[in-house]
């Protein structure tokens, strides 16, 4: 039972990690589920429960992480709401085409959107390279979130 359950875990913590970047997947809690499997398959001798809140918190952190940075991206940018929804359908329509549609999806989305918006190509240019660039650092973001939680895990597992 123990080793399913470390198997369990890494496959939590694989999926998890992946999903920081993909935005279907719920990446840190993704990620915060594996770890709460590896402290359980050694009966959570090793590692506390207050461990594992610790992380909840991080992980829930992750969460407003990526509303704000997409928010503050686009706002920046003065988006309009065609704009924002734009970028939404785009990130998801991105999902489709790899890494690169998962950049990409949400620029074209936030561009058409705020072309729809009748506002200028400059202007939508602008909102598109905002929108995207929030996404890209809240992305670095949860990726500091996430190895934090690996670390703070090993730490409480190995000491």
């Amino acid at each position: 039972m123990e080793v399913l359950l470390w198997i369990l875990a890494a496959v939590c913590v694989g999926v998890g990690i992946a999903g920081i970047i993909v935005p279907v997947l719920p990446g840190a809690p993704l990620v915060w589920l594996g770890l709460l499997l590896a402290a359980s398959a050694d009966g959570f001798t090793r590692v506390s429960g207050w461990t594992l809140a610790f992380l909840a918190v991080l992980a829930a952190s992750t969460l407003v992480i990526d509303v704000v940075a997409s928010a503050a991206g686009a706002k920046r940018a003065k988006a309009s709401g065609w704009a924002i929804a734009g970028a939404a359908v785009g990130t998801v329509v991105g999902l489709f085409f790899g890494l690169p549609g998962l950049v990409l999806g949400p620029f074209v989305g936030a561009v058409a959107g705020e072309l729809a918006a009748r506002r200028g190509w400059r202007a939508a240019g602008k909102v598109g390279l905002g929108t995207t660039i929030g996404l890209l650092l809240g992305i670095a973001a949860k990726t500091a979130v996430v190895f934090a939680m690996l670390g703070v895990f090993v730490l409480a597992y190995l000491l």
